[in-house]
């Protein structure tokens, strides 16, 4: 069915129709393909990224440049460590940019990894699931179609009962 709605076969399809011939499960938990040691690079990328796109992130940074700003421009009137155009902070800020994107990003190919496993497991689901329901459906219409063959063969006695009592009434 699938090869003539759609020519050729994927390798997804095949297992699928694989899983469907030997009447096993194809539902697994894919979180476990995932629990695999992590290397410290790739578990420190997702512990900054974590943090990094938290609420808790924001109002520590908030309170760090207030507090930068504060003591730049109130407590060292006379002569401050980074005066009013705060370039030491713009610096600080540049180098925790380019030191945080490409972790964050590091962690996010891990992660379309991860969800790439997850739309292709779905998609075997969902496809095993249509093709068992139409399984079903020829099924159903095999068991309708004998069950109105046997319905006539019925009607067909019944009629014949009938009319072989309504001889007999004709002829009493």
């Amino acid at each position: 069915m699938l090869e003539t709605e759609n020519g050729e076969l994927t390798s997804l399809e095949k297992e699928v129709l694989d899983s469907l011939s030997e009447h096993e499960l194809l539902s697994k938990n894919i979180e476990m393909e995932f629990e695999q040691v992590w290397t410290f690079g790739e578990r420190l990328a997702d512990r900054i990224a974590s943090f990094g796109g938290s609420w808790k992130f924001l109002i520590i940074f908030f309170v760090f440049l207030s507090a930068w700003i504060a003591v730049n421009t109130l407590a060292f009137l006379d002569k401050p460590a980074d005066p009013y155009p705060f370039i030491l902070l713009n610096l600080v800020l540049s180098c925790i940019a380019a030191i945080q994107a490409p972790i964050i990003m590091m962690s996010q190919n891990r992660q379309e990894a991860k969800d790439r496993i997850r739309s292709q497991h779905d998609y075997q689901v969902n496809l095993k699931a249509e093709l068992e329901i139409r399984h079903l459906h020829e099924k159903i219409d095999h068991l309708l179609s004998h069950q109105w063959e046997r319905l006539v063969q019925i009607q067909e006695i019944q009629l014949e009962l009938l009319t072989e009592i309504n001889r007999k009434k004709s002829r009493n």
